[in-house]
């Protein structure tokens, strides 16, 4: 019986990989528009998709970003300047792609700008903190998305969401997994209405991995930043040792859990834009699959409990 179920899940992963392995025909005509190319992700795709023999649009948010890429790309690599918190500055790269691409459309884009601060208890934050997340890792997804929308479905190709494992599941505070949770709700609703058009829309769940959104000396100014903006008695309620111990965690923890093979994230990324057959979502990252998802569809006492255990303990304490 066991022999026969374990044959069944080998068939089950022999038959997927067959099955996803072809590509799109004709990728010197398809165009891919990328946003957050400054580093990471994002930049490593451009180059990658580039290498393909794809038509890249790489949105990068500084002059630094845009004259890197140039340097180690093709020719028919475009670069521009996104910030993805302007109407202004998307309608004008949309404007600009939309003359590049002409009636061919645009074959797919892929939402990657983001970031991971401010971010801390939520107690520590005001309502500006969560606006300025929510407009670069939400507004801006769906933003960008609406303003190259008839492009792609003119080219019936595709929509790649950049999310995260926080969100599908939510242990930490702030606006970052708030942000997360609201893409990966933009992302369901928007396949469900672009699918009579043959429009795709993937989602690109990543664990924890080494980019500036993890980056330990960003997220320890950070943490530092709020503490010393706290009023005298929230700081009384963590008590003094609390962000010291915090800062040792990002310095220690995070930095053990974050992986830095940024390819295992390309490589979906990449699967997204060019497979004949993609996946809806993608997992990239052990800790994704082996915890963070698994996780996430346990009852909420369970996860409650297992995040209290690696909690730092405040200074007042419920008696």
């Amino acid at each position: 019986m066991y022999l026969y179920l374990l044959g069944l899940v080998v068939f089950y992963y022999v038959y997927r990989w067959v099955r996803e392995q072809p590509r799109v025909p004709n990728r010197g005509s398809k165009h891919v528009y990328i946003t957050g190319c400054d580093s990471g992700f994002g930049n490593l795709l451009a180059r990658h998709l580039d290498k393909q023999g794809f038509r890249v649009i790489a949105a990068c948010f500084t002059e630094k970003g845009e004259e890197d890429l140039k340097k180690s790309c093709s020719n028919n690599l475009i670069t521009s300047h996104l910030d993805v918190r302007s109407e202004d500055s998307i309608a004008k790269v949309a404007a600009m792609i939309k003359d590049k691409v002409g009636q061919r459309g645009l074959w797919a884009v892929v939402n990657n700008a983001g970031v991971s601060v401010p971010g801390g208890p939520c107690d520590w934050l005001t309502i500006n903190d969560y606006k300025s997340m929510l407009d670069v890792n939400l507004n801006g997804v769906i933003a960008v998305t609406l303003s190259v929308l008839p492009l792609i479905k003119k080219a019936r190709g595709r929509v790649v969401n950049i999310a995260s494992v926080f969100g599908r599941i939510s242990v930490t505070g702030g606006p970052y997994p708030v942000s997360k949770f609201g893409v990966e709700a933009f992302n369901d609703s928007l396949r469900l209405s672009m699918a009579p058009f043959g429009v795709k829309v993937l989602c690109i769940e990543p664990g924890f991995f080494k980019t500036n959104v993890t980056d330990v000396g960003i997220m320890s100014k950070n943490v530092k930043l709020l503490w010393d903006k706290l009023p005298q008695d929230v700081r009384e309620d963590y008590g003094p040792d609390y962000v010291q111990k915090a800062i040792e965690i990002i310095e220690n923890k995070l930095a053990m859990m974050s992986d830095g093979d940024l390819m295992k994230v390309v490589s979906c990324m990449e699967h997204a834009v060019a497979a004949v057959r993609p996946r809806t979502r993608y997992s990239p990252g052990w800790d994704a699959k082996l915890f963070w998802l698994p996780l996430s569809y346990m009852p909420s006492c369970v996860t409650d409990y297992i995040m209290m255990r690696e909690a730092i303990p405040i200074a007042k304490q419920l008696q």
